[in-house]
């Protein structure tokens, strides 16, 4: 079996280590002898490419980089990602790459950009002025079907761990969270929402980088991402993820979450 990994806009969009995630998914893979390929999604590629990809995966950008991307991100290359995302292709979206999914971001200086608007949802900044959303983000997912999915496979209620560091605040509309926050910011900082989910499509403000932190995510999306493209049930081989548990046991003990352990 073969994953074609979808970068979306590397060398611009991995602010914040983000491609920590592109590696947690191919060394998941390689693990279990699943072959990878890593398809760069950049300026130069054709529309045409996205088609070939199984995954995609989406990182952070400052706000000119960020403008740079979303305005390349247009016409037949926005609807060739458009397709994907509507068909159930599994995507993780983090930090400001899911801004590039709503309807628009307004940045703290300059014009309002415009979006995909595949999700229905605006992100702003409030002002060059205003604090950034900073520090660690613990958030129960509540999506479904991820969070029924995520609960069979861990056998309890799943919680992600992540740091997020971020200007823009997103309101969603009609689209559903991804989870509410325990503690953190998530989307704004008011409504306790975290993230947002669309078909197979995780879109969240977490960063750290976000899949090795919480490597059950990967595997489901490595699920997904097999089951769509061979279109048969897939059974991952398990791994020991017991430093990963312990870390993420340290650090909700370190936030007094410990009340949460029983989900890690």
């Amino acid at each position: 079996m073969k994953i074609a990994i979808g970068w979306l806009y590397p060398t611009l969009m991995s602010t914040y280590g983000d491609r920590g995630n592109v590696i947690c998914i191919q060394r998941r893979c390689q693990w279990r002898d699943i072959l990878v390929e890593i398809i760069p999604l950049k300026r130069e590629t054709p529309p045409e490419i996205f088609e070939q990809v199984d995954l995609i995966v989406g990182g952070g950008a400052q706000d000119r980089q960020q403008e740079i991307v979303m305005r390349d991100l247009q016409g037949e290359k926005a609807q060739a990602l458009k397709s994907k995302l509507d068909n159930g292709t599994p995507g993780v979206f983090t930090c400001g790459s899911p801004q590039l999914l709503g309807h628009y971001y307004e940045p703290a200086l300059g014009k309002r950009i415009d979006g995909l608007g595949m999700l229905d949802m605006v992100s702003q900044h409030p002002g060059i002025e205003a604090q950034r959303c900073i520090g660690n983000l613990v958030f129960e997912i509540t999506a479904e079907p991820l969070a029924k999915e995520l609960e069979a496979m861990l056998g309890e209620k799943p919680v992600a761990i992540g740091f997020e560091n971020h200007g823009g605040r997103t309101y969603l509309r009609d689209v559903q969270p991804l989870g509410k926050v325990i503690q953190g910011y998530g989307n704004n900082g008011e409504d306790k929402t975290a993230g947002a989910f669309y078909q197979n499509a995780i879109a969240t403000y977490s960063h750290g980088p976000l899949l090795p932190k919480n490597p059950f995510i990967a595997d489901w999306l490595i699920k997904k991402a097999l089951q769509n493209k061979y279109e048969q049930e897939i059974n991952l081989v398990a791994i020991d993820d017991s430093l990963a548990i312990s870390a993420r046991k340290a650090m909700l003990q370190r936030l007094d979450l410990s009340n949460f352990m029983a989900t890690v």
